[in-house]
């Protein structure tokens, strides 16, 4: 069994305990890596900091991706306390709700550029910054959904956003290979997050994902844990650049 006893890992975007970023956190604790937890602001610290005392994380910060100084904070923490980072965990994203709800086509600039920004743009802000702490390698992952690939109903622009998220992962993965460093994208069918529950008719889709992958079961934030876990061992080393589906088969359906 593989072990991540003494490696660090940072979490971004824990929101409560439905979050796909929560179940990463409790399974590289679990592991036995030492953990940083993020937070939004200060409406979202007291739903984030009981799950961070719950692992025991040492580290427990503000971080809007949008403000560059929280960033530079996380990781000059980061890099005082530890020296090193390992594991990079990026579980964010945002699109505004008129942009979210119409059609792809009538997406505003601002908002696509928004969506863009704080779902895409950031996981490389946070590779760059994290680059720099794992000069012995380290694995960076973030978490997309089947409606990269095709066209999901009421996933609206997330699609296209997603997709370039997939995309940025590939070529993030070949410039950082020859040092080491892995970087994937986690892609769970559908699940009841708080994120997720923006989507219109959102349980409608939870329903037809069930009862249409071949296990007939939705992953849970604990499925993902694991295969990020996995993902962060030194046994996964020689993996990278995929988009890994954990869905129950959800995804090879035609």
């Amino acid at each position: 069994m593989f072990s991540l006893e003494g490696q660090t890992a940072l979490i971004v975007g824990i929101a409560n305990d439905k979050s796909i970023a929560w179940g990463c956190a409790r399974a590289l604790r679990a592991q036995g890596a030492r953990i940083a937890v993020t937070y939004l602001n200060d409406k979202a610290e007291p739903f984030v900091r009981p799950l961070a005392e719950e692992i025991g994380a040492e580290i427990f910060l503000p971080l809007d991706v949008r403000n560059e100084t929280e960033m530079d904070t996380v990781f000059a923490e980061i890099g005082a306390r530890w020296g090193r980072l390992d594991t990079v965990v990026h579980s964010i994203a945002f699109c505004p709700r008129d942009d979210l709800h119409g059609r792809v086509v009538d997406c505003s600039a601002e908002g696509f550029s928004l969506a863009m920004d704080i779902s895409v743009h950031s996981f490389l802000r946070m590779i760059r910054r994290a680059e720099a702490l794992m000069p012995a390698g380290g694995t960076c992952m973030t978490v997309s959904f089947a409606g990269a690939t095709r066209v999901v109903e009421h996933y609206n622009v997330m699609g296209p956003v997603k997709a370039a998220l997939e995309s940025t992962v590939r070529y993030a993965a070949a410039e950082l290979g020859p040092k080491g460093i892995s970087v994937h994208a986690l892609s769970p069918g559908p699940l009841a997050t708080r994120a997720a529950s923006g989507i219109a008719e959102f349980d409608e889709l939870l329903d037809a994902a069930a009862e249409r992958a071949p296990t007939h079961h939705l992953a849970t934030i604990e499925d993902v844990g694991a295969y990020c876990a996995f993902l962060a061992s030194r046994e996964a080393s020689n993996v990278t650049g995929g988009v890994h589906a954990i869905d129950g088969g959800y995804s090879i359906i035609g």
